[in-house]
């Protein structure tokens, strides 16, 4: 095998095996910066013997089993330094003995080292970049290039947020553990908030050239799966991962053959992924099915889950989009799930009514900048002909919107309403 190939070997093995590796490493040496540089060197190994020795028949336990005799070195080492001189024999024998005990503790049950890494990554001590960043780099396998690329900024400020978030992590002596009782709530609602913010950012790009970003949107759905997997009787969990794969779904129709946007009305549905539906359905009914009142993610999978079951625009049960908006509104109120409730009314009871829900969150600050508010009010004013004043909320819409392909549209559709003539 020429190195070359050996490279994009090494590539694939480490996106695969390289969150496992370090789970399994942070809960030995319990600090995650320390497991992260484990998890390196054993890549580097990788990267110095396999192009001449080719690539392992198990490459996942080769880098598994480097990465076990380092972290025994590291352990040995720090022992050695913390006992006196006349101790150190004693030391070294306890190691030697404990050997095997420390082959098999890296052994147990990966499952509960993944989903410690995720809540340890995705602590409330750090800040919300930082969370996204280290979850990226730890569980998503991504290089500090691939994340910056991804959220368009800087390489060295990626960097930086990962080192620090690492030094937070250890300052403040965060335990890496999967929490238990009360604290567990918390701290799920910090890894769910985190896994959709990458999607989001994916499936609606904030800024820069391009509408959707489809690779951090398999990214987010991936680490949904395992946690999915992971804490399996967790509704919210199922309910995430099902507005995921139902929103994913469209990914392919959300763009025109030279990446501008369609909206959802004029989606081509036949475009819409059947197997992630099929998926999507599947993770709302398992969340359903363990009871109790759906959550903020469950309840925004079922409204995702009525335009999936609709074969044509026409055929969307609104009303219950609308209803549904209530339900999430008495739960997680907020100015914007307000406005989606605008948009669901106006579709089920006229563009009035929806417009007067709209007219009524004039006054939220977290509006003042969000681009989506001039422009759902544009599109309610178009349908009610009231076209120079469309066409305002339009251009208002386009000057705070960071991503230029939806700036393009909503020019666009600023200029249709100056085309046309006001209805009478």
């Amino acid at each position: 095998m020429n190195a070359s190939d050996a490279h994009r070997a090494i590539e694939a093995v480490w996106r695969i095996e390289s969150a496992r590796l370090i789970a399994g490493l942070a809960r030995i040496v319990g600090d995650i910066g320390r497991a992260e540089d484990l998890a390196q060197d054993a890549l580097v190994a990788a990267l110095e013997r396999w192009p001449e020795q080719g690539v392992p028949d198990n490459p996942g336990a080769w880098l598994m089993t480097t990465a076990k005799n380092r972290a025994i070195d590291v352990l040995r080492k720090r022992a050695l330094l913390d006992r006196k001189e006349i101790e150190i024999g004693h030391e070294i024998e306890a190691l030697r003995a404990s050997e095997p005990d420390l082959h098999d503790a890296l052994d147990d049950d990966i499952g509960d080292d993944l989903l410690g890494l995720m809540f340890t990554a995705c602590h409330p001590v750090l800040s919300t970049e930082a969370r996204v960043a280290l979850t990226l780099r730890l569980l998503g396998g991504l290089t500090t290039d691939e994340i910056a690329r991804a959220f368009l900024v800087p390489a060295p400020t990626v960097a930086q947020r990962i080192v620090r978030a690492k030094k937070t992590l250890a300052e403040a002596k965060v335990p890496f553990e999967v929490p238990r009782g009360a604290d567990r709530a918390e701290r799920l609602s910090s890894v769910l908030e985190v896994i959709y913010l990458v999607f989001n950012e994916g499936y609606a790009a904030t800024a820069g050239e391009d509408w959707t970003r489809p690779a951090l949107c398999d990214d987010a759905i991936r680490l949904g799966r395992i946690l999915a997997e992971l804490a399996s009787e967790e509704p919210e969990v199922h309910g995430l991962v099902a507005l995921m794969e139902i929103q994913a779904s469209r990914l392919r129709a959300r763009t025109g053959p030279s990446g501008e946007p369609i909206l959802l009305s004029d989606q081509n549905r036949a475009r819409w992924d059947p197997l992630l539906i099929r998926r999507g359905l599947a993770a709302l009914a398992r969340a359903e099915e363990l009871g109790g009142a759906l959550g903020a993610y469950a309840l925004q999978a079922a409204i995702a889950a009525c335009h999936a079951r609709a074969r044509a625009p026409e055929q969307t049960d609104w009303r219950r989009i609308a209803t549904l908006y209530g339900a999430l509104a008495r739960i997680a109120p907020s100015p914007v799930v307000e406005l989606n409730r605008a948009v669901a009314v106006a579709m089920a009871d006229g563009p009035e009514s929806g417009l007067a829900i709209a007219d009524a969150l004039a006054g939220e600050r977290v509006l003042q900048s969000y681009h989506l508010y001039p422009s759902v009010r544009g599109d309610l004013l178009e349908k009610l002909g009231r076209l120079d004043e469309a066409r305002a909320e339009f251009e208002r819409a386009a000057e705070l919107t960071r991503n230029e392909r939806e700036r393009a549209l909503l020019v666009k559709r600023a200029a249709a309403c100056a085309a046309r003539p006001a209805i009478a």
